[in-house]
């Protein structure tokens, strides 16, 4: 039983190949469609984006034009191709205002740059670009169903930049280049109030401008020691409860002391 069963299976899909290439070499192009509308429908992606590929020129301007070049643009989409999807599908949404399909369109396409957003260590142009693409369709379309998931998506390439400006602040405070790293982490915490890494902003920028002060030459010294007391006093206030908070303590403890030397001078 089981070996007719898969007798049987490799006929059908014998067939179903031996069709798809009759089709694929056929000048019919209403089969084309045809058969690609089945296959996409079937999951086969990539063998419809072929079919339809071969036909598109020749629906233009037809009734038809509308269906195929959704089915066309979304076959990207759904073969993971999202360079080419984004543009497809924003071109048919373009290309056709009144359809149906539009909304849908708009928001696969928005989401086809969300796709491409690397990781958070490399470039980040194309994350910056997704989040434009993905407002621009959520002020397109305020009441879609579609809102939600493209405000999450928002929020968390947002959290993405965040992490790519916080890393870079935080590699200076590395590499001990103190004064990079009180600067940026200064554009940090006023470019990005709301973000999850503003504890950890304000601590990296203290022990920057601690490790700056104690570090110093001694004409800058008592400057640097009054400004890094002043981002404890701001931390304390922030983050009272902080995981930080004893190192933070060992600081203020340590920046008094050295204050202490210049009171006994004055």
């Amino acid at each position: 039983m089981n070996k007719l069963f898969y007798l049987l299976l490799v006929v059908t899909v014998l067939t179903s190949c031996s069709e798809y290439q009759k089709t694929l070499k056929a000048e019919d192009i209403s089969d084309k469609f045809k058969m690609g509308e089945t296959l996409y429908n079937e999951g086969e992606y990539g063998k419809a984006n072929t079919l339809f590929a071969q036909i598109v020129p020749n629906y233009r301007g037809k009734p038809q034009a509308e269906k195929l070049m959704y089915l066309y643009a979304k076959s990207f989409y759904e073969m993971g191709d999202y360079y080419v999807a984004g543009y497809q599908l924003e071109r048919f949404a373009s290309s056709y205002p009144k359809s149906e399909k539009k909304e849908e369109a708009s928001y696969l396409s928005a989401k086809s740059y969300y796709e491409l957003s690397p990781v958070y260590s490399k470039d980040q142009s194309q994350t910056t670009e997704a989040i434009d693409k993905l407002q621009e369709f959520i002020n397109l379309f305020p009441e879609s169903d579609y809102v939600e998931e493209a405000n999450a998506l928002t929020k968390e390439l947002s959290v993405k930049l965040e992490k790519k400006a916080f890393e870079i602040a935080k590699q200076y405070n590395t590499i001990s280049d103190y004064e990079a790293a009180i600067k940026s982490f200064d554009n940090f915490i006023f470019e990005h109030p709301g973000s999850s890494f503003q504890e950890e902003a304000h601590f990296y920028r203290l022990d920057s401008a601690y490790k700056l002060a104690i570090n110093s030459i001694e004409r800058k010294k008592k400057m640097r020691l009054e400004a890094a007391k002043d981002f404890y006093i701001e931390f304390k206030e922030e983050y009272a409860d902080s995981e930080h908070i004893e190192d933070v303590e060992d600081i203020a403890i340590e920046l008094e002391e050295e204050l202490q030397n210049y009171s006994s001078q004055s």
